[in-house]
């Protein structure tokens, strides 16, 4: 016989146990060790174990503790102090339920009988109850004879809380009505708390456990309780001493510990969706090249392992199946010039990118988050599979990672990855940047897993996002998930716009609390790389495109519009703009071309197949419209061009029209300002209010994407702007680029997150995120 064995006679006939414990000051607190012992117990690492909230706590606050991944699932909820109680599920118990609620006379007749007394209700969501603040002078005969009358109870706890309950109401009661109801016995139940409205549950006969730290009117009513036990740890430390105490083994399996205790040699982990390199096969062989997109933030990261700082970076690596023969998960990105940083692969397989990449991703979460919720498609089977995507980047980020190291996950289509790791490493510091815009809380939380991921955001230590209004926005969505203190705030001016933009706001939260955690919070507009830029503006090879492109001007104003087959880049409205404007301006006939480049969609992304069929009927009628032998209005595109050709349009060009109906932060506007500045030129940046770098790029032309006549007023006064304005502004717009660049974006997000506290606790004396 085993030792689990020998232990389970004394446990109880069944040998499966029932904990049922308080949350505050019992199952939330306690060590990071504690806790995830705790959470692997009742998470299957003890058969047959299970657990019940026992909670003065309302429903409807405990539902974000439902998502919370370092918390075991109940099987039970008692809440309100008794007075409700359901299963995991939030499906009533009955007929537990319904007889608690005949037996309550309601809010309001409780709060008119005791309106004479001085009590003052707490602002807490609360059912078949009455919550109030009181000292304990205030519990008089009078009062006590008022809540008898009623036909309910009086609890008092911890100096200050009182409770009006339906008679014979109380956490014990509520236990021992539970037990009788779905069959379990007594002998399988061990009872965990820390106030004295716990006390009732410890007093029914149970095996008990009191916490370290407990109120010491609980310990002293319960210290000649034979069955209960008064442990010293706090918390779940505590739990797990009185679990060991009445005979449990409370160690997590030996594969789990393991598992658990697995440390990786990287103080850097990036956990980005894409490699840092292209993976080519030639002649059968999969070897490495540099990426052809110009993005210059995969660069831009890569430099923070340029010395020998240890780093690993997740990606994914598309291959015929999830364990392909021979695959090497670790390979060096350039032995060379980042010595100590490697690709930590993780093997997916076509149909793994094709569902949580290009149709998951663009299709439920991509409308939602740019506002477009008409457009989202919502199908679990697409959402399970992007749980295993992320279950795996999480997994292999935990084996990178050295203790206490930094994890940065990087975008949307990696929210879940936090929700894994914390319970896997607790020790980490886990820090996402949003590169996205995030959108209003009415919007975002039409995602039918809106809890998941903000619960599993909730589990970073910090939290950046472009702009301050996203960052604000995340707050909103937070605060329709959970309780929410915030911690601090900074304002928005000088450094990004407030009131003159239809993304501005005047102040951010910079930090807040939810439940017993801390999550720093800042905006960090993504830069461009200038340097690069610069080099590319003033090359041969570019100064002649952009000559070549002038000369077929010749003369006329190049308007430039580049962006991505998109719904959201506004491509349909800004040529029906330039239609009307051509209608209403006859006289810039001959003396303007826009020339629209767009760049079409990832191969396999047929939702945006109609809004290009309807791009190319528009621009047919405008140049059908307007057209003459010697010139065509619109100018179109539909391929991707080289970096170096985007730059030598952005030389030739005067203007740039870039006007999505929304967009994250829109780097294609940088981009223009940093090749005017580099070729020392001046020119107008026509810009929607609805991207975010409309508050970041003071000087720009703003106008509003969805309303025609801003559009033409815009590109109209961007065309009959004299010349010391437009010097003015372009000088404003590119002092910003350029302070505030590519690698200025990484160093403050980077310092921002090392700020942001010790991994996984409030901590008020440390510093808050800046804003960048």
């Amino acid at each position: 016989m085993n030792l689990v064995e020998s232990l389970r006679p004394e446990i109880s006939s069944t040998g499966k146990l029932i904990l049922a414990t308080d949350l505050d000051g019992t199952l939330l607190a306690g060590t990071h060790a504690s806790r995830r012992r705790i959470r692997d117990l009742f998470s299957g690492g003890l058969p047959g174990a299970r657990i019940v909230f026992v909670t003065g706590r309302s429903l409807e606050s405990i539902m974000p503790l439902l998502s919370d991944p370092t918390i075991p699932a109940p099987h039970y909820i008692v809440a309100d102090v008794g007075a409700t109680i359901v299963h995991g599920d939030l499906r009533p118990v009955e007929p537990l339920q319904h007889d608690i609620a005949a037996r309550w006379p309601g809010s309001q007749a409780v709060l008119r009988a005791l309106a004479a007394f001085s009590l003052q209700r707490q602002s807490v969501p609360q059912e078949r109850r009455c919550s109030f603040l009181v000292g304990e002078s205030g519990i008089t005969a009078e009062l006590r004879a008022a809540v008898d009358a009623l036909g309910c109870d009086l609890m008092f706890s911890a100096g200050r809380y009182l409770d009006v309950l339906p008679r014979g109401v109380d956490k014990g009661a509520a236990l021992l009505g539970l037990a009788a109801a779905e069959g379990i016995d007594h002998a399988d139940i061990v009872v965990a708390g820390d106030t004295l409205n716990d006390l009732a549950m410890l007093r029914c006969g149970l095996r008990g456990i009191v916490v370290g730290g407990a109120e010491p009117a609980l310990i002293e009513q319960v210290r000649k309780l034979k069955r209960v036990h008064i442990a010293s740890a706090e918390g779940c430390g505590g739990i797990l001493q009185g679990l060991a105490h009445h005979g449990t083994l409370v160690e997590t399996s030996a594969a789990a510990q393991v598992r658990n205790d697995a440390r990786g040699q990287a103080d850097l982990v990036m956990v980005y969706h894409r490699l840092p390199f292209d993976e080519v096969v030639e002649d059968g062989v999969c070897v490495q090249r540099s990426p052809k997109s110009p993005n210059g933030i995969i660069p831009t990261l890569l430099r923070f392992f340029a010395g020998k700082r240890k780093g690993a970076w997740v990606a994914w690596s598309q291959q015929d199946s999830r364990q392909p023969a021979g695959f090497d998960s670790r390979v060096s990105v350039d032995a060379q010039r980042y010595p100590a940083l490697h690709a930590a692969r993780i093997a997916l397989t076509a149909d793994d990118v094709d569902l949580f990449y290009k149709k998951f991703s663009k299709e439920a979460f991509w409308p939602i988050i740019f506002s477009f919720p008409d457009k989202a498609e919502f199908k679990q089977a697409h959402w399970e599979r992007f749980l295993e995507v992320n279950r795996l980047f999480a997994e292999q980020t935990a084996r990178e990672a050295a203790e206490g190291a930094l994890a940065w996950i990087h975008d949307y289509n990696l929210w879940m990855v936090p929700a894994f790791l914390r319970p896997l490493r607790p020790d980490l510091r886990i820090a996402f940047f949003h590169h996205t815009a995030f959108p209003s809380s009415d919007i975002f939380n039409i995602l039918p897993w809106r809890r998941d991921i903000i619960g599993s955001l909730l589990q970073c230590d910090y939290v950046g996002f472009h702009i301050p209004r996203y960052v604000e926005n995340f707050v909103d969505a937070t605060r329709s998930f959970a309780p929410v203190e915030v911690l601090g705030t900074t304002a928005c001016a000088p450094r990004f716009l407030t009131y003159g933009c239809a993304l501005g706001v005047d102040t951010m939260t910079t930090a807040i609390e939810v439940g017993a955690r801390r999550i720093g919070l800042g905006a960090h507009p993504v830069g461009t790389d200038v340097t690069l830029i610069g080099q590319l503006a003033r090359s041969p090879a570019v100064v002649e495109q952009a000559n070549g492109i002038t000369d077929y001007l010749n003369g006329v104003t190049g308007v430039i519009s580049i962006e991505r087959l998109d719904y959201v880049k506004g491509s349909l409205q800004k040529l029906e703009a330039f239609e009307q404007f051509l209608e209403q301006y006859p006289e810039y006939a001959g003396k303007v071309t826009l020339i629209n480049i767009i760049t079409p969609a990832a191969a396999g992304m047929e939702i945006y197949e109609s809004l290009r069929l309807e791009v190319d009927r528009v621009v047919g009628r405008i140049n059908g419209r307007f057209s003459t032998l010697l010139w065509v209005p619109v100018r179109y595109f539909y391929r991707s061009l080289s970096f170096d050709e985007v730059v030598a349009h952005y030389a030739a060009c005067d203007i740039a029209w870039i006007t999505p109906l929304r967009d994250g932060l829109n780097l294609v506007a940088k981009e223009f300002v940093a090749t005017r500045k580099a070729i020392d030129k001046s020119g107008v940046l026509i810009l929607s209010e609805f991207a975010g770098a409309a508050v970041d790029l003071h000087g720009a032309v703003l106008t509003n994407p969805y309303d025609g006549r801003s559009m033409v007023a815009g590109l109209h006064q961007a065309l009959s702007m004299g010349e010391d304005e437009r010097a003015y502004r372009t000088a404003r717009m590119a002092a910003i680029v350029t302070e505030h660049d590519v690698t200025r974006w990484a160093a403050d997000f980077e310092r921002a997150a090392a700020g942001a506290g010790e991994p996984g606790v409030i901590d008020r004396a440390a510093p808050l995120g800046e804003a960048a």
